[in-house]
């Protein structure tokens, strides 16, 4: 891969990966105070409002009317479905279990890029993505000895369902728009829908919302829903969905890392030697051959 596009596509997509990395255990600082529906509704107001204040400063014009089907139901999995499933399984489960449950997102979005984006990733690049989702199996499973299969991991099986099939749309749509409108107009056409369910679902007593969970609001509105979108969105337009999809491989490990400042949950040396070797299956799936449509 000596292509300087795919290398600014890689670099842009880790920088992605970095933003995102930070919305579980935002999430998880949230739901300690938030209702995880207003939470997730509040979120993508948040994003809405920044986003309708940018398009009319910039005068961007509406997409064009074929685009807005496809912008409707991107915005299903990345302003509702994503950030809902993702809400309710933080209720219940660590930010860190969660974020290695997640890794299973880039070999779910390989096979949804295959489906409906007309890419073509060859056997090595397919063998390489298991076997980077097998590892973090293994690892969810090593760290779920002790604990029941939850409603939090169905939810969180759900959120990877909603994050393959959005992140791939997204970045069809990225090749047609800029990888900031096509976020810009999925959440300002959802801002009418997300902004009523905030003001129905209004917490009583904000006052008593101590600050941690303030911060984690506001981060995932500004930056997951709407600012990592950027790059990211970017990220894919350039350097392919799979491509880019499969350093989502790298996000279990970013959220660990961050799980242990934020919420206070320990990191292990297990963790580094499990992210040591899915860093090896990114590394070697990124040396394999994907055509794209």
């Amino acid at each position: 891969m000596n292509n300087p596009r795919e290398k600014l596509g890689l670099a842009l997509g880790f920088a992605g990966v970095l933003l995102f990395g930070g919305t579980l255990p935002a999430t998880r600082l949230a739901v300690t105070a938030f209702d995880p529906l207003f939470l997730s509704a509040a979120r993508s107001t948040l994003a809405g409002l920044a986003a309708v204040a940018l398009l009319i400063a910039t005068r961007r014009s509406l997409p064009p009317r074929a685009l807005w089907g496809e912008l409707l139901v991107t915005g299903l999995c990345t302003i509702i479905g994503f950030p809902v499933l993702m809400a309710l399984a933080m209720v219940s489960v660590p930010a860190a279990h969660g974020g290695v449950v997640l890794g299973i997102v880039p070999l779910a979005t390989v096979a949804v890029a295959a489906l409906i984006a007309h890419e073509r990733p060859s056997l090595g690049f397919w063998l390489a993505s298991l076997a980077g989702a097998a590892i973090v199996v293994v690892f969810m499973l090593s760290r779920s000895e002790a604990r029941n299969v939850a409603a939090g991991d169905l939810f969180l099986l759900g959120t990877v369902v909603a994050g393959a099939f959005g992140y791939t749309l997204s970045g069809r749509l990225s090749r047609r728009l800029p990888g900031w409108e096509v976020i810009s107009w999925q959440v300002a056409a959802f801002l009418p829908l997300t902004a009523f369910v905030t003001w129905l679902l209004w917490p009583p007593a904000l006052g008593d919302v101590p600050a941690p969970a303030w911060a984690g609001l506001l981060y995932a509105g500004f930056v997951s829903q709407y600012l990592a979108f950027f790059v990211f969105n970017a990220a894919m337009a350039i350097g392919g969905v799979s491509r880019v999809g499969q350093l989502m491989l790298l996000q279990p490990f970013v959220i660990v890392a961050l799980a242990a400042p934020v919420n206070g949950e320990p990191i292990e040396l297990t963790t580094l030697a499990y992210a040591a070797a899915v860093v090896a299956t990114v590394i070697v799936g990124q040396r394999m051959r994907v055509m794209r449509g």
